[in-house]
This record gives structure tokens, C-alpha cells and sequence, in this order.
């Protein structure tokens, strides 16, 4: 596929970050200089011409399903996670103002003194006016990883894919950092990324995906201009498409 028939297939995208992916090297929390890094991606994308909506989670601070195993239930552990995700939303959509683009954090967890409350119509109108928008807690449910929640949001937007960035440059068939003979796949289908289960995302993530014939591209967030540099077409990725 070239440079110019990429951007204009994925015109409007949702990106998936974990909340790990804002931490940098510190065990936890934000860093400061991996938080404008993405921040810069995201609003070079969007400058670019793409659609950008962004939903984040929020582990660096808290994950539901580790907090159910130190004994809160499991609907609470999860609610706190989702409030995380509404922390790393609300820091990078300043971050990505910082870098001279607007930006919109909407809550699926209504908190209208701390930011606008997720609605198709709403973020569908910040898409429109070219601001990056950033959909925090997750669905608003329990149960619900944010890897659904962006596959979701995805549907309900009409985004063209979804870019689902890891701290590897794609799906293997193996963890590369565990095994050097692990391999990379350059495209598969939802089937078999379910069928092999394949770790990348959630099996609900890929059905609903499979559902809506939304594509997943999976790629490495760790280099300048990643999210870029997989819109135009370029850089190391796996596609799983139907």
C-alpha cells in the first residue's frame, strides 16, 4: 500500500495506549518526557489531516483485574481502574494542547466538574473541528478491558481502524523478548488471532472487531512518530484484518 492510499484508508482512527505506555521506565505514574512524546505523535497525526481519537488505560496507576486479586471485588477494582484512565486521559489531553493541537478528554464515567462526558454525538462534533479526542473510563462498565472499550468506541465512531500501540512491533507468534525464534506475523484475521489466542487483545476486543470489520494494526509506541509512520503506511506492524 503507498504512503498516499494509506492516509486517506485511515482517515479516522482510534488509538489504543495502554496506560503502561505513559509511564517510560518508572514502575508506575507518568513520565513527564514519555507523555509529550505520544503527545507530539498524536497531534502530528492529527495535523496531518487524520481523524484522532484516543482511548487510554490506565494500569501505570491501577488495574482492575490485579486490585480484584488484593481483595476488593472485582466491579470495584474495576470502577477504580476506570477512574485511572480518566487521570492519564485527562494529563495527555493537556499534553497534546501543549503541543499546539485541541484536545477533548470525555468520560464514559460521567464527572462533568472534571471534563465533558463521552457521547457519540460529542465526540464525533471534536473529531469534526480536528481536535484529538481522548475517551477515558473505558465503556463505564466493569468486566470491560479498555482494549473493548477502543474497539467499541471504534464502532461507534466509524473509525476506519483502530491502531492498537504495544512495546512490540507487532503480533508474533511468540513473546520476541522471551524467545529470539519468535516471528512475526505481518497480517492475520480476527478468526486466527482468536482461534490462536493471541495475547495482543482481549477475545471480546477481536470479536467485536470481527463483527464490524474493523481492522487492527498493532505496532511498537516506543520511536518518535510511530503513530504517524503507520498511518502513511510505513513502519513494522501486523494488520489483522477480516
Amino acid at each position: 500500500m503507498s504512503d498516499d492510499d494509506a492516509s486517506k484508508r485511515y482517515k479516522r482512527v482510534v488509538v489504543k495506549l495502554s496506560g503502561e505506555a505513559l509511564q517510560g521506565a518508572s514502575s508506575h505514574g507518568l513520565d513527564a518526557s514519555t507523555l509529550a512524546r505520544i503527545a507530539k505523535d498524536l497531534a502530528t497525526a492529527s495535523a496531518m489531516g487524520h481523524e484522532i481519537a484516543v482511548v487510554v488505560g490506565g494500569g501505570n496507576f491501577f488495574r482492575g483485574i490485579k486490585g480484584a486479586d488484593t481483595g476488593i471485588e472485582r466491579a470495584r477494582a474495576d470502577s477504580i481502574g476506570m477512574l485511572a484512565t480518566v487521570m492519564n486521559g485527562l494529563a495527555l489531553e493537556q499534553a497534546v494542547e501543549g503541543q499546539g493541537r485541541a484536545a477533548r478528554c470525555l468520560s464514559a464515567v460521567p464527572m462533568p466538574s472534571v471534563c465533558e462526558s463521552f457521547s457519540r454525538r460529542a465526540a464525533l462534533h471534536h473529531l469534526a473541528k480536528g481536535r484529538v479526542v481522548i475517551a477515558a473510563g473505558g465503556t463505564g462498565n466493569p468486566f470491560f478491558t479498555t482494549d473493548t472499550g477502543a474497539v467499541l468506541r471504534a464502532a461507534e465512531l466509524s473509525a476506519d481502524a483502530v491502531l492498537k500501540a504495544t512495546q512490540v512491533d507487532g503480533v508474533y507468534t511468540a513473546d520476541p523478548k522471551r524467545d529470539p525464534g519468535a516471528r512475526r506475523y505481518e497480517r492475520l484475521t480476527h478468526d486466527e488471532a482468536i482461534g490462536q489466542n493471541l495475547a495482543v487483545m482481549d477475545t471480546a476486543a477481536f470479536a467485536l472487531a470481527r463483527e464490524n470489520k474493523i481492522p487492527i494494526i498493532v505496532f511498537s509506541i516506543g520511536e518518535p512518530g510511530a503513530i504517524a509512520a503507520v498511518l502513511a503506511g510505513g513502519g513494522r506492524s501486523t494488520l489483522v484484518a477480516p
